[in-house]
């Protein structure tokens, strides 16, 4: 029994191989990110989820260096992540798409496959770039993202709706997320201005509201 034990906890790498395995991971993950970053058409993609990708493609490759050939190490590690919750949402599929992205390169480079981690991640890049230039049908960079704390035993539709219809020309809710003070509730828009000049009087006429705190627009991770 202990014979079998210490055959599940060996890793048959050696240093040499794991730090080669990283290497190609992290190489990987700086390129994909790097695509990411040019294929994006949002408002303004966030660093933090830029960061994690390539972390991601590393914790993959140390996983698939852990499980090996090993089936008991692969069924301990489904039962360990069994256990973890995740409580953010991706609101935007082509980051959904990029995470699976990551994780397959991670799973390749952590294999050995360093070929084919390298070539799949610049060919699959490349693809994701061409078809963000050619299928785009409207240009993002008109988009903000607008975010603000609002106090939910106001009523909701009668103070935000004649300022909305006065400088906005788009809505989109993308996010509803209580914090916490349980009558506090954070929201989030896609929004395009009527005039690009007005958006600090509408961060003013908002933060002037009954209910309405700490608005902010984002446009390439900057404040107004």
């Amino acid at each position: 029994m202990i014979q079998d034990l210490s055959t599940i906890l060996q890793v048959n790498l050696s240093l040499y191989e794991i730090l080669q395995n990283f290497l190609v991971a992290l190489l990987c993950g700086l390129i994909l990110t790097y695509f990411y970053k040019k294929a994006y058409v949002g408002p303004g993609y966030l660093k933090s989820f830029v960061n994690s990708l390539i972390i991601l493609t590393l914790i993959t490759a140390m996983v698939i260096m852990i499980i090996g050939n090993n089936l008991a190490r692969a069924f301990g590690l489904v039962g360990a992540m069994s256990i973890i919750r995740f409580r953010t949402a991706v609101k935007d599929t082509n980051d959904i798409i990029f995470i699976f992205f990551s994780l397959s390169v991670g799973m390749a480079a952590g294999v050995g496959l360093h070929s084919l981690a390298l070539t799949g991640t610049l060919f699959i890049g490349i693809i994701s770039l061409l078809l963000s230039r050619v299928f785009v049908t409207s240009k993002m960079d008109k988009d903000y993202l607008l975010q603000f704390i609002y106090e939910s035993n106001v009523k909701y539709e009668s103070v935000l709706e004649p300022v909305f219809n006065k400088y906005l020309k788009k809505i989109k809710l993308i996010n509803i997320k209580s914090i916490g003070d349980k009558n506090l509730v954070e929201y989030s828009y896609y929004v395009s201005f009527i005039s690009h000049s007005t958006t600090s009087e509408f961060v003013n006429e908002l933060n002037a509201l009954n209910g309405i705190k700490q608005v902010n627009v984002f446009f390439d991770e900057e404040y107004f």
